[in-house]
Formats: structure tokens, C-alpha cells, sequence
């Protein structure tokens, strides 16, 4: 899969070593001296990319940067490397998000299996983050009215109850029901609640009762 890698590393023989191996792959390469280089120059993330990333670095550190990183609600995978095989710190970073932990001195296996299944990753983010947005452009094609269905059909209510709640006739419930349906694009009941689901509709409904 061919992608974007990003190194972080200020060990200047090795960042050259890596960046050599990654383009020979196929890989496009853009390294940094440090942390705090790559969050001034902030990755594309409109492509399939992932990040090589030292633990120790003067400066910021890396698990700094993914913090950091993790506050701009980056996708980019991360692919730790680090010169001592810290126990605390691999825990750390993978409990944090990370992709993968690598101990120096890395093979080329090692290394272009990690790259290859960040980038994977990545691309399976991206879409789901692709199909999301849609999702919430749909949503707000919805009238007032047909969103409130929307809400009621998701929690299981049926047509009667609805129009109880919203003081309306049954029939005017079926005919939202179906504009929601035709509008959110679903094809069944699972669908649309499957879509509120990833919306986060469920999770809205129980902080605001909260």
C-alpha cells in the first residue's frame, strides 16, 4: 500500500538509515529532527499516512507529541521506535493509542510490516470518518419534525406511540418515517439505527437525562 510516512527521530544517521528503506519500499518519506518540527509543519491526514515516531527526543518527547497530537483529534497512527525496551513506557503509549512499539535496531520486516498495518489503519479510519460526515450532512436534511421521529423510531417506538407523543395521527407518522428512511438513505429499521449509533445519538440522549 503505498502512503505517507512520517519520522520523527533526532538521531540524524538513523533517520536517514529508516528514510532510505521506507522509499525503497515505495514509501513517500518526509522526517523530522523532532517533535516539536512536526507540530509546527502538521501532517496531511487527507491521504494514507502514519508517523515514525522516537520515544526519547530533546525537547518534546515522543509520547509528548502523541498527547499532543491526540488533543487535535489527529487520525495518524503512530509507530513508536525506542532504544530501550521500557516496559512502562510501551504500555503507556499503546494504552494511549499507539499502532505499534519497535525496539532499535529494527529489521526491514519489522519495520515495513508495522508501516504497512498503520497505513492500513489509517485508510479504515479515514473512511469510516468519510461515511460519518455524510451521515451527518443527511441528518440535517431532516425537517424538526422528522428528526424527532428519527429519534423515537431508534429507541424502538412504534408508529402509535409516536404519534401519542407528538400528538399527531398515525398515518402522519408512517409518511415521516418513511421520508426519514428515504432521506437517510436506509433500507431497514437495522440501518437506521445502526447509523444513529455511529452518530452518537444514544450517547447524546443519556448525558442530556444525566
Amino acid at each position: 500500500m503505498p502512503g505517507l510516512v512520517y519520522v520523527v527521530d533526532d538521531d540524524a544517521s538513523f533517520r536517514t538509515a529508516i528514510e532510505r528503506r521506507l522509499k525503497n519500499a515505495g514509501y513517500e518519506v518526509v522526517a523530522y529532527p523532532s517533535a516539536q518540527r512536526l507540530l509546527d509543519n502538521l501532517p496531511d491526514e487527507s491521504r494514507p499516512s502514519c508517523i515514525l515516531l522516537d520515544v526519547q527526543i530533546p525537547g518534546l518527547s515522543g509520547p509528548d507529541l502523541q498527547a499532543r497530537l491526540s488533543d487535535l483529534d489527529s487520525t495518524l497512527p503512530i509507530v513508536f521506535l525506542t532504544g530501550h525496551g521500557d516496559i512502562p513506557t510501551t504500555v503507556q503509549t499503546i494504552k494511549a493509542g499507539a499502532q505499534d512499539f519497535l525496539t532499535k535496531p529494527v529489521s526491514s520486516d519489522q519495520l515495513l510490516g508495522a508501516v504497512e498495518r498503520a497505513l492500513a489503519n489509517h485508510q479504515t479510519v479515514r473512511d469510516r470518518r468519510g461515511r460519518l460526515d455524510i451521515q451527518r450532512a443527511l441528518i440535517t436534511s431532516l425537517t424538526p419534525r422528522e428528526r424527532q421521529v428519527f429519534e423515537l423510531v431508534v429507541r424502538g417506538r412504534i408508529n402509535k406511540q409516536i404519534a401519542a407523543q407528538l400528538g399527531t395521527t398515525e398515518r402522519t407518522i408512517k409518511a415521516h418515517r418513511q421520508k426519514v428512511m428515504e432521506k437517510m438513505k436506509a433500507q431497514t429499521l437495522a440501518e437506521l439505527v445502526s447509523t444513529a449509533e455511529r452518530l452518537g445519538m444514544f450517547e447524546m440522549t443519556n448525558k442530556n437525562r444525566s
